[in-house]
């Protein structure tokens, strides 16, 4: 039986060969994968090279001969950003269009005969794959605003109304309505909502809406299981309190059940206290933090 660090980089070898990153002509367009990955990050609307240079973790010597030679192939241009002209913007021509197409279809349907070679075991290949992306980019994940009604929050929320109706069999479907009753009151300037994501996979979330008074309450936290063990709860926790105290909240509120004995231990490892009810069933435990003065507070330059 091969130990596990022998059979991390078998799995190594696999990826390396079956995405083809050693091929000199990645999909049997000419290019190699890195040059057609870089194309493929092109946005529609155009890409900062910065970022560009962030995602993939190339040196700038080496980017730039990437997009030298793609604006050789008329593939892109470049043009320095008019509102900022310390930064350079990359966008696709007509015809980098048109190869980015060509790319988008050939991956699809390589990904596609994987799937096919899985059978029955789609899903849990799925799963896999997410949990050993999410692994190694523990250090990428980033926090950021979304709208309540975005499809990646609904999404992100929808598996947290599961994880409940999982955990306790009397809660119905009924009990959890999508899109969110109170989706204004979790927008600015009234409240916040927070999606965590993984490369581009949304892996947890937290809302706050305000109560009144000065009191706003936390509601549905939620870590994907391929994201948990890595912190992610507290981040999402603090980057709230956060908001709260940029949005001149004092005093945060939230309820939730004493079977959800990991949340119950987070909030009260980071300060939350039990109060008296101020809701209703399903919850049986309801907790209370006074958020510091704003004048002592200094939160982060971003949420990541």
């Amino acid at each position: 039986m091969l130990d596990p660090i022998a059979r991390l980089r078998r799995f190594n070898r696999v990826v390396t060969r079956e995405i083809g990153a050693l091929d000199t002509s990645y999909l049997g367009r000419g290019r190699p994968l890195g040059v057609a990955r870089v194309l493929h990050l092109v946005k529609p609307g155009g890409t900062d090279v910065a970022e560009l240079r962030l995602r993939l973790g190339l040196d700038t010597g080496l980017l730039s001969r990437i997009l030298r030679g793609l604006k050789n192939e008329g593939l892109i241009h470049l043009a320095t950003d008019p509102a900022d002209r310390r930064r350079r913007i990359v966008r696709l021509t007509p015809e980098g269009q048109a190869e980015w197409q060509i790319y988008d279809q050939l991956g699809y349907a390589k990904a596609q005969a994987v799937f096919d070679r899985a059978g029955t075991r789609q899903q849990a290949l799925i799963d896999a794959m997410d949990l050993i992306a999410t692994v190694m980019l523990q250090d990428q994940v980033e926090i950021r605003d979304a709208d309540p009604d975005d499809p990646a929050a609904l999404a992100c929320v929808g598996a947290y109304y599961r994880l409940l109706m999982e955990t306790f069999p009397d809660f119905t479907p009924d009990m959890f309505p999508l899109p969110l009753p109170d989706a204004t009151r979790c927008r600015p300037p009234l409240g916040a909502c927070l999606v965590a994501w993984s490369d581009d996979l949304p892996v947890g979330c937290v809302s706050l809406r305000p109560l009144g008074n000065g009191v706003a309450e936390v509601k549905r936290l939620w870590v994907d299981p391929v994201a948990r063990g890595q912190g992610l709860a507290r981040r999402l926790m603090r980057s709230i309190e956060t908001r709260a105290v940029a949005q001149g909240f004092t005093d945060l509120r939230l309820d939730s059940h004493t079977d959800l004995a990991p949340a119950i231990a987070l909030y009260r490892n980071d300060g939350w206290v039990e109060i008296a009810p101020y809701t209703g069933y399903p919850a049986n435990i309801w907790m209370a933090k006074r958020l510091r003065p704003r004048q002592h507070f200094s939160p982060p330059q971003h949420f990541r």
